[in-house]
């Protein structure tokens, strides 16, 4: 009876009440957990499975089933409370690192085919309960403050979540992700699917067309207080109504674990003192000022619409340029370009500020967010330097140096196919005589023996192939053709009337269809007018192209984008690659490490700062930083280690930096001079700067400590070692403010995680070091007090 009960309450029960009683809450939460399968409302999802993560179009079923009248409720209890989400939410914080630029709940597929549900279950579950978890959020008993983990040091308390609250954070963003992605403006980026750095690049260099004006918006040091907060939960409330999803945020934001601030350089860098869930509050926060621009951009181009060629007249040498505006906004940089005059410009700034100090309430630097101009002025954002350049600039020509090479190789190139076909007929007539003796002794000896099989066939067949190759390599020719036309035509005396009467007709007449066959075959000039018509096509589609680069170059601006190249010459010496003079030298902290740890730190800085600048016009000097400065300053750093000269470094490991495994096969870490030559703009993901690896080294200790549980997220290995944290700005005892001795717009990893000591697997350090995770990426509030 209490079954049949159960099943009758699980068919009546409504998800969506806003405020059941407690008594109707544990009876729904008990009729969830425990009959997983029992039959649903059709309006209901069905009752996920709680032992298996969810997939994307599951996940965003059971979010919009809390829908109704405009707005989405009881997210918390219904959504994020259910083990399936907790569950999910933990395979992305594992995930997260190896899914880079893809929507976490994504990465869950790709997780299936090399974790079993199982397994991810019973990792999950020696760390955290998840049914007891899920009962606290659905009861609303949940202890945020429990959770958190003060990390003091001399200045700034950071409060870091530990792995539980972690989960029940990331359960909330891929929640809210779902309800808020498909809302936001085209030109929002930063913690979306796949609307990374390299996407807004992407869309600057193919849609940005006659940039005149521009101008970034730069914030002074905005911390989200009370009064912002507030008016954040406004915004929330437009589209959720749940007041305990409200009531977290809230709790969050006073115990310090979620702290939002503008213009401090360090969100989207994958630091430890970013919270999970500030992505997406800030691109909630700026929605409604990205909606006004967008509504702003599309009445503009509907003022001043494009016009076609026909219609501007094609006589005319005009050139008609329609007024547009464009914005880009990457969580808290903001980019605002037009295409008008500057009293425009001024006039769309003013605006800009005006809702942002008044609507948004921020404190915008008005000294930094000046409008420049985009010709002649260069403009940062993103951590590259933009620019209006002709189209030349980004695709010159051919330079006379260039074509001189190039017709170079082409001569070259000659002389090596008529060297190779001198030696195929060199080849040909060998084997032809071959084949004709061998089947001249086969026809001989056929007179008194009979053979089965018969290779006359085949002989007359290669040479039917050769002869007909011959033949149209002779008729390709033009020399050949025009000297055998002469010969065949010029001098003959049956060509003369007295001396063609006096023969028969018949040889008159075979006389005059070989010349026809002569001409028709043999005369060069057809062919020669075909290659001058080839000749002279060329010339004028060279003529074409130059014409329109030309025009182009005076009517159209493209952007360029640049990598800061001497702030990362700056990095570069300052980190101790380089010494004064610019050359590599050794990093003697490192030496400590193993052999194959200190390839990986070079490997990961380098890789970070390719694959982020791989979009940049400039690559190839970032390409020289990393395959000259930090290869041999690798290589140097190794010599000092062995007390060896650089020449034997080289031979020993190679140039490659190449070191052998456990199994003594030989790994590659660093970037081989090949793969930096071929790397370029192929990426349209998000790729993690290098602040996070280039202020990071994790020092090996040599302890007696026992053996703990690695701090990767839910990783099972207990074989680790402990490691200890070493700050860049704590080494060079620099203050990451102060610009003059620091690199400017690099972030720094916060001071009071120096020293701290972090055991760490062996897959999970090769991780750090090669920079395919972050502190970030693990829980850093497992540390282990050393003395």
């Amino acid at each position: 009876m209490l079954i049949v009960n159960l099943k009758k309450v699980t068919t009546t029960f409504d998800l969506r009440l806003s405020s059941p009683t407690t008594c109707s809450l544990k009876l729904l939460y008990s009729t969830l957990t425990l009959n997983p399968n029992t039959s649903q409302n059709p309006k209901t999802p069905p009752i996920p499975n709680p032992t298996k993560p969810l997939t994307t179009p599951q996940l965003k079923t059971l979010v919009l089933s809390q829908y109704s009248h405009g707005k989405f409720s009881n997210l918390i209890q219904n959504v994020v409370g259910l083990p399936s989400v907790l569950l999910t939410a933990s395979q992305n914080l594992i995930t997260h690192h190896s899914n880079d630029g893809l929507n976490c709940t994504e990465s869950n597929e790709l997780a299936e085919s090399t974790q079993p549900n199982l397994s991810l279950y019973h990792s999950v579950s020696k760390r955290i309960s998840i049914e007891e978890m899920s009962r606290e959020i659905f009861e609303n008993r949940f202890d945020i403050e429990a959770h958190c983990v003060k990390m003091s040091d001399e200045g700034e308390t950071l409060v870091l979540p530990n792995l539980k609250l972690k989960v029940f954070i990331e359960a909330i963003r891929v929640v809210l992700e779902i309800v808020y992605d498909e809302r936001f403006v085209t030109f929002s980026y930063g913690g979306r699917v796949n609307m990374g750095r390299h996407t807004a690049i992407r869309y600057l260099k193919n849609s940005v067309n006659n940039p005149s004006w521009w101008f970034s918006v730069c914030f002074n040091d905005v911390k989200f207080d009370k009064r912002k907060v507030d008016k954040l939960y406004l915004f929330i409330e437009e589209k959720i109504k749940d007041g305990i999803l409200i009531d977290v945020i809230k709790r969050l934001f006073d115990c310090g674990v979620l702290k939002i601030e503008l213009g401090r350089c360090y969100l989207g860098k994958g630091l430890p003192q970013e919270c999970g869930l500030c992505s997406i509050l800030i691109n909630v926060y700026f929605n409604g000022f990205d909606r006004e621009i967008q509504e702003m951009r599309l009445r503009m181009s509907k003022e001043n619409p494009k016009l076609d060629q026909n219609e501007i007249g094609e006589g005319s040498s005009s050139s008609y340029k329609p007024l547009k505006m464009y914005a880009v906004r990457y969580l808290d940089e903001i980019l605002v370009i037009t295409s008008g005059s500057k009293m425009l410009t001024m006039n769309l700034k003013k605006w800009v500020l005006k809702f942002l100090e008044g609507e948004l309430e921020l404190n915008v630097d008005r000294v930094k967010t000046a409008i420049h101009s985009a010709v002649s002025e260069k403009i940062d954002f993103l951590g590259m330097e933009l620019q209006a350049v002709p189209p030349s600039v980004l695709h010159p020509p051919m330079s006379e140096k260039a074509i001189r090479a190039r017709k170079k190789y082409l001569r070259q190139k000659e002389v090596k196919a008529l060297e190779l076909k001198n030696a195929r007929e060199r080849n040909r007539k060998k084997l032809g005589l071959k084949l004709l003796s061998h089947v001249f002794k086969k026809s001989k000896q056929s007179d008194g023996f009979k053979f089965d099989f018969q290779i006359e066939k085949e002989v007359r067949e290669i040479f039917q192939t050769w002869a007909d190759e011959v033949v149209q390599d002779f008729l390709g020719s033009l020399e050949e053709r025009w000297t055998w036309h002469r010969m065949l035509t010029a001098g003959d005396f049956l060509s003369l009337r007295h001396i063609r009467d006096q023969l028969p007709q018949e040889l008159v007449d075979s006389y005059d269809k070989f010349q026809e066959q002569v001409h028709k075959h043999l005369s060069p000039v057809k062919a020669r007018k075909a290659l001058e018509e080839e000749g002279r096509r060329i010339k004028e589609e060279e003529e074409r192209k130059y014409a329109e680069r030309t025009v182009d170059d005076l009517t159209k601006l493209c952007m360029k984008v640049s990598a800061p190249i001497e702030l990362v010459r700056k990095a570069v010496k300052m980190a101790g690659f380089t010494n004064k003079m610019g050359r590599p030298r050794p990093i003697s902290i490192l030496t400590s490490l193993e052999d194959a740890d200190i390839i990986k730190w070079y490997a990961g800085v380098g890789r970070r700062w390719l694959d982020f600048f791989c979009c940049c016009h400039n690559l190839k000097m970032v390409k020289t930083v990393v395959s000259y400065h930090l290869r041999f300053s690798c290589i140097l750093t190794l010599a000092e280690k062995h007390e060896a000269t650089k020449i034997e470094c080289i031979r020993h490991y190679t140039k490659d930096l190449k070191v052998p495994d456990m199994n003594g096969s030989e790994e590659v870490h660093f970037p081989t001079e090949k793969e930096v030559k071929m790397m370029g703009d192929k990426n349209l993901s998000d790729p993690t700067p290098v602040d996070g690896a280039l202020s990071l080294l994790l020092i090996r200790l040599a302890s007696d400590e026992p053996s703990h549980s690695c701090v990767g997220h839910f990783c099972d290995k207990t074989d680790t070692v402990m490691y200890r944290v070493r700050l860049l700005q704590n080494i060079l005892n620099v203050n990451p403010a102060d610009e003059d001795k620091w690199v400017p717009r690099m972030s720094a990893i916060h001071e009071s995680l120096n020293q701290m000591c972090f055991p760490l697997c062996s897959d999970h350090k090769s991780d750090l070091y090669t920079g395919k995770i972050t502190l970030q990426d693990v829980d850093c509030t497992s540390y282990v007090n050393v003395d």
